[in-house]
């Protein structure tokens, strides 16, 4: 099983960013886990981030054909890119939403996801293990 792991803005200055929110580990630190359990699943994993909305979009488009799902984290695209989620629903490949933090007890426009529509299921507030728990659940549901 392929799939593909797609990061939004911002999600390279883990680490860095609001460590009060996302602790203090890194985007490597990040891909690594996830790296792990895959082989743990016996799947293969590629990794995406960007910063922009246009750019993630096209990742979700060439994954047609190649992937058997997708584990997004939109960051900021969330709560308003129609734009995501015309491309997820456009490539109809199994697709979890997930969040480092849990977007339901933060700001109030962060407690809309647009993007959600778009997926099989989200899974926010775990931190790395959101994403761990989503390649869990594509790979146990294919």
């Amino acid at each position: 099983m392929k799939i593909l792991v797609i990061n939004g803005p911002n999600i390279n200055m883990l680490g860095i960013r609001e460590k009060n929110i996302y602790g203090d580990k890194t985007y490597e630190d990040l891909v690594k886990k996830i790296q792990e359990e895959a082989s743990l699943l016996n799947c293969q994993v590629d990794f995406k981030q960007s910063n922009y909305e246009g750019e993630i979009v096209e990742f979700i488009q060439k994954a047609y054909g190649i992937y058997d799902g997708i584990i997004i984290n939109p960051a900021a695209y969330t709560h308003y890119s129609i734009a995501i989620l015309d491309a997820l629903k456009s490539v109809n490949i199994p697709t979890v939403e997930v969040h480092i933090s849990n977007i339901y007890t933060r700001d109030e426009f962060r407690k809309k996801s647009v993007t959600s529509e778009g997926c099989i299921g989200q899974i926010s507030g775990f931190g790395f293990n959101s994403y761990t728990l989503a390649l869990r659940a594509l790979v146990e549901n294919k």
